[in-house]
């Protein structure tokens, strides 16, 4: 830092154990330290302000900086585009609208409605040729109108929806007011790493020389997200981001602050407005040919189970179709992984995965949050993958994709274009997890929720942490760097992060005993390093579908090659959406996974012969038999809430079952998709209370939507969507397909066999087997009747005949919506 109390407070916070970074001007600096330099030095690049009423004289002074504009605080020699200048709106404004793409949309769909007019007759019909001259005046006037009309509609949804970077003196004045409430909501501040601020700063000056964009792709758990982004790229002399963001956010006062300080408003759904999609794709044009950075969050909305979703191709699309169109030469794509010792909303995130409405945003929600502020949040640790060419992605992967074979070289253009988007949106989602950062807060999370044991002990918690450390490293992850600290202090800190809501203490014991007190929400921050261990997990559950039989101590879990790669590759089709594989082959992804837990020695492989040492089987290592299982554990402990999720979705299709009273002639009765949906989630919260369900995160209503999905492209269900005009249509609808459609025995009840039945058990291989639990025999007839129960009255209220609703169950769903607590 520049000046000497944010110097001091850095050293203090780091124990001069990394070098300095410093800003003077428009340079970065590193500082050799009292210590050996690291690869990737770790600092706080935000620490946080005096405060007024401990420090008011250092308050004033930090204050009296930012007025003045002292050094980098007067965001003069930022690198990039002009920004923060009067007029800038009105400039922009201008050149959006003057776009050819979106002139020639407004002159067609004028010319359009002239055509509509004209076969209407309102525009006259065709007649002598005296007459056709005033006609095709009138058409010509006419449509001069409505395209005069139709720039005004697209000058008004422009001056909406861009960012307006007008006043460097506001710009200012934000910075200082958001990082002062930042800040003291995360008071160990925002970390970088100096190697990679220092190389974005080389990639941002080339861009600018080159009138080129960066276009930042963050992931998206926090409102914070692009805050954090926003302070870090000021504070080290970037031109600001203009962010993409979603117009629920635009309420008064908030969102006007937001769009001068860089936001730009989309709609949430463009529908078949042909000219709002114009004008966005306009826009992206303009601000991508003239070199302003832009940031957009490839998973869309924001994660609430703290894994990365799936990728969404919206705005994505408009940004690679300027670069492929050749309407903008190229652009610089930049991962950006953003990752907290706690998240905010976490708490809002688990009372909406339990199926509670997302409350609107409103400025009352928003000043309300004011109450984190006094809160020891920890850090945030934000990580920048090496820039790459979206010009350079293009060319290669489009060249590949035409030349793969002689049929794929003759694809259409619409498919080219989707296989790139496809490919450029896991690329970007793959290059944040190879640079995201594991929070202590995650490592103390996953360990409690990996753990057979009701607690544990501070050593054996240090022990484990230091094991997952190494794992996860091994795995080619970062662990967050706290210089010289012990696990043991480092686990202190996460610990108070945390606080007793999420992890209980019991003193008074041999010795202070920590346990999971809130699973759920734990597991938000166990969701942070599942992606680098998916594979040894689905590798393990396979495994684990032949432990949980028994079998000799000699050669527990043993199976054939053969055996474990179908299982593999029948959870890793069960996951697709759930989680970013690698993009090797299964084979060869197979193959690598089987070779580190060999080294690891959790599992012993047998080999046929030396010669051609293929795999014969797989079995436990007897040294993972002696400790306990616990590493095998650790794996199968992190699959088995995604399974007893899959399980639950399974399950509760049998509800799709129509009731023995359906008329045999009805083949195709439809039910509200959404009441499919929540009557899943209410009848998983049953089965975790009456112990037939081991995880009670399994009901979350994201892990059940995902498992919706993959039925549907199954074909295991269909989905009937109502006409855009029906009125009163309702949601969705959907049916078993006649395939998948359980039968009924002479009694009315639903036959445990078909399909449907087979999925079910095929699952439930690898599900954690319950104390009093047997899979089989329980869901053949406990569950499976709670499971008509619970699906009755979908069917009464698609208007079976002789169907009725269940009073108890719905007079007990307001008391299973609360949190379960273990």
């Amino acid at each position: 830092m520049s000046d000497p109390k944010a110097s001091q407070t850095l050293t203090a916070s780091t124990e001069t154990s990394s070098p300095d970074l410093n800003r003077f001007g428009d340079t970065m600096q590193i500082h050799p330290s009292s210590v050996a330099d690291q690869s990737s030095q770790e600092q706080s690049l935000l620490e946080p302000y005096a405060r007024f009423r401990q420090e008011p004289i250092n308050a004033l002074q930090e204050l009296g900086l930012h007025v003045v504009g002292e050094g980098w605080r007067s965001y003069d020699d930022f690198i990039g585009q002009d920004i923060f200048y009067p007029g800038f709106s009105e400039n922009m404004k201008g050149m959006v609208m003057a776009q050819p793409k979106l002139q020639r949309k407004i002159a067609e769909l004028a010319s359009k409605r002239v055509e509509v007019e004209i076969h209407e007759g309102v525009l006259g019909p065709k007649g002598l040729e005296g007459e056709e001259q005033e006609h095709r005046k009138r058409r010509l006037d006419r449509r001069r109108e409505i395209e005069g009309q139709l720039s005004e509609v697209a000058e008004e949804w422009t001056d909406k929806m861009i960012c307006k970077m007008d006043s460097r003196y506001f710009i200012r004045s934000a910075f200082y007011l958001v990082t002062q409430l930042l800040t003291r909501a995360y008071h160990q501040g925002i970390h970088v790493s100096s190697d990679e601020v220092l190389h974005l700063r080389a990639v941002a000056a080339e861009a600018a020389r080159k009138k080129q964009s960066i276009i930042f792709l963050p992931c998206h758990r926090s409102h914070v997200d692009y805050v954090s982004l926003q302070l870090i790229c000021y504070r080290l002399g970037l031109a600001l981001p203009t962010v993409v963001a979603g117009d629920n956010l635009n309420f008064p006062v908030v969102g006007s602050f937001l769009q001068h300080a860089g936001a730009m408003w989309i709609r949430r759904s463009f529908g078949d407005d042909q000219l709002y999609t114009t004008l966005v794709q306009s826009y992206m044009d303009t601000l991508l040919q003239n070199g302003y950075n832009l940031e957009c969050f490839v998973e869309g909305g924001r994660s609430r189970t703290g894994k990365l979703l799936q990728p969404k191709f919206g705005i994505l699309s408009y940004m690679l179709e300027s670069v492929l169109s050749g309407r903008v030469e190229d652009a610089m794509i930049c991962p950006v992984s953003t990752q907290y010792d706690k998240v905010i909303e976490v708490d809002s995130y688990v009372s909406e995965l339990l199926g509670q409405p997302k409350p609107k945003e409103d400025l009352r929600g928003f000043l309300s949050a004011s109450n984190v502020l006094s809160l020891k949040l920890g850090r945030v640790d934000v990580r920048f993958h090496e820039p790459w060419s979206l010009r350079g992605f293009i060319d290669e992967h489009q060249s590949r994709l035409v030349h793969k074979s002689p049929s794929e070289g003759m694809m259409n253009e619409a498919a080219l274009k989707r296989r790139l988007l496809t490919t450029l949106g896991y690329k970007v989602l793959s290059d944040i997890n190879s640079v995201s950062v594991v929070m202590p807060t995650a490592l103390v999370g996953t360990v409690l929720l990996t753990l057979r044991g009701r607690g544990v002990g501070k050593s054996e918690l240090v022990r484990r942490v230091n094991w997952l450390s190494d794992r996860v490293q091994a795995q080619g992850g970062r662990v967050a760097h706290f210089a010289d600290s012990t696990t043991a202090s480092v686990i202190d800190k996460a610990l108070d992060v945390l606080g007793p809501k999420l992890v209980g203490r019991i003193g008074g014991l041999a010795e202070e005993t920590y346990f999971a007190e809130d699973r759920f929400q734990l597991s938000f921050y166990r969701n942070m390093t599942i992606h680098l261990f998916v594979s040894q997990a689905l590798v393990c559950a396979a495994v684990y579908t032949r432990v949980k039989l028994g079998s000799a101590a000699e050669s527990q879990g043993r199976m054939s090659y053969q055996e474990l790669y179908d299982y593999v590759f029948f959870l890793s089709q069960l996951f697709r959406t759930e989680f970013i594989f690698p993009t090797t082959s299964l084979e060869d992804n197979l193959q690598t996974t089987l070779r580190g837990l060999e080294r690891d020695r959790v599992l012993q492989i047998v080999r046929n012969n030396v010669v051609s040492n293929e795999i014969e089987s797989i079995e436990l290592h007897p040294e993972e038999l002696a400790s306990g299982r616990e590493n095998f554990d650790f794996y199968t402990f992190l699959i088995w809430p995604f399974v007893e999720a899959s399980w639950l979705g399974a399950v509760s299709l049998f509800m799709l079952t129509p009731p023995a009273t359906h008329p045999a002639t009805d083949t195709e009765t439809w039910v509200d998709l959404q009441t499919v949906q929540d009557k899943a989630q209410f009848l998983g919260k049953t089965l975790y209370h009456q112990g037939d369900l081991s995880y009670f995160e399994a009901v979350n209503k994201e892990a059940l939507k995902n498992a919706f999905g993959r039925s549907q492209e199954e074909g295991i269900f269909h989905v009937s969507k109502p006409a855009k005009d029906a009125k009163g249509a309702g949601g969705p609808k959907v049916r078993l397909d006649t395939a998948w459609m359980p039968a009924r025995d002479a009694e009315g009840r639903v036959k445990p066999e078909g399909k449907l039945w087979d999925l079910c058990e095929r699952i439930s291989q690898s599900r954690r087997e319950g104390k009093n639990r047997r899979d089989g025999a329980t869901v053949r007839t406990r569950v499976l009747g709670l499971v008509d129960l619970v699906g009755a009255d979908l069917f009464e209220n698609a208007g079976i005949p002789g169907t009725h609703s269940v009073p108890e169950v719905n007079r007990r769903r307001k008391g299973m919506g609360t949190r379960a607590q273990l």
